[in-house]
Parts: C-alpha cells; sequence; structure tokens
C-alpha cells in the first residue's frame, strides 16, 4: 500500500540533498581542449568558465579567427563534459531515496 505521509518525508529528504548536490556543483570542474592543447577551458559544474589558458605560440601567430575558434571549441568541450559530471552528482545525491519512476526525470533541476 502507497504510504502518501512517507513519500512527503521522502521529498523533503530529496530536496534537501538537490539542494546540498546543486550547491557542490560549483567544485566539480571539467576540461576541455583544442589545437592540440594549445588552449584548455575548465568549466565548472555550473556551467561557468572558470579558466583558460592559451599557449603563447599561437598569441604569437596572429590569427585572431584561429584563436578565437580554438577558445570557442575548448570551452564548449568542457562545457559538455561539466554538464555530464553535474549529472552524475546529481544521480548519486538522489539514489536510493525516490522510487524508479517511469518518465520521472530531474535533470531540469540541475540549476
Amino acid at each position: 500500500m502507497f504510504d502518501m505521509m512517507k513519500m512527503m518525508g521522502r521529498m523533503k529528504e530529496v530536496q534537501a540533498k538537490l539542494k546540498e548536490a546543486q550547491d557542490n556543483l560549483a567544485y566539480v570542474k571539467a576540461n576541455g581542449e583544442a589545437g592540440g592543447g594549445m588552449v584548455k577551458a575548465t568549466v565548472n559544474g555550473k556551467k561557468q568558465l572558470v579558466a583558460l589558458d592559451i599557449d603563447a605560440a599561437i598569441l604569437k601567430a596572429d590569427d585572431k579567427v584561429l584563436i578565437q575558434d580554438l577558445v570557442v571549441a575548448a570551452v564548449n568541450k568542457a562545457a559538455e563534459e561539466a554538464e555530464l559530471r553535474a549529472k552524475e552528482e546529481l544521480k548519486k545525491a538522489t539514489e536510493g531515496l525516490l522510487p524508479n519512476i517511469p518518465g520521472m526525470d530531474l535533470s531540469n533541476l540541475m540549476g
């Protein structure tokens, strides 16, 4: 038999765990690089660019378009990896707290 009060108690626990996990996403870091490592970007789990390293050799190349393309590519790679890691962290935070309900997707709670 389904116990609604028990489920409501679980939801408060889930909310607290999700809030904690969302707060911790700032500490999840993911890296991306382009141009054979000449441009490196680091993005956190909140999808914020937190570091960018550009090799001095390409700065001397005087090719603005190339540098821009490499920065965009590195940041996009880091952002994709950060999103995957953030989803994993949120999944771990709520594991075992909710019943497996088909179609229930909590990925939009990533923040």
